[in-house]
């Protein structure tokens, strides 16, 4: 499917810093709940299905891209505000997607 420019440039992706992750121990598929530092943008929180390839203790430091003006979601209780961007497979392994430099929080894709 495509899509032109203007849906694209619609979307609000930033880089944050990863403050906190805990695994999420409601959710239905294994998944851990962020913290996360977008600079002025301020901190907003996220579950993220990285438990194939990430422990809680080595996301927290990550700078990482998401997308930020997505409606918040609840999931199993947790206001999700963010949608934290990976590759992935079939099988859901994730790799997070992040800045090739380390940038100042809340900069936006371009």
């Amino acid at each position: 499917m495509e899509v032109d420019f203007a849906h694209f440039a619609a979307l609000d992706i930033r880089v944050g810093t990863i403050l906190a992750a805990q695994f999420f121990e409601k959710a239905l598929r294994p998944a851990f709940q962020l913290k996360i530092d977008f600079g002025e943008i301020g901190q907003l929180q996220s579950s993220a299905q990285l438990t194939q390839r990430y422990t809680a203790e080595s996301l927290i430091g990550l700078q990482i891209v998401a997308v930020i003006n997505f409606p918040a979601k609840r999931i199993a209780g947790f206001r999700s505000e963010c949608l934290v961007l990976g590759a992935t497979n079939e099988q859901g392994d994730v790799v997070l997607m992040h800045p090739g430099f380390p940038v100042p929080n809340g900069w936006k894709l371009a």
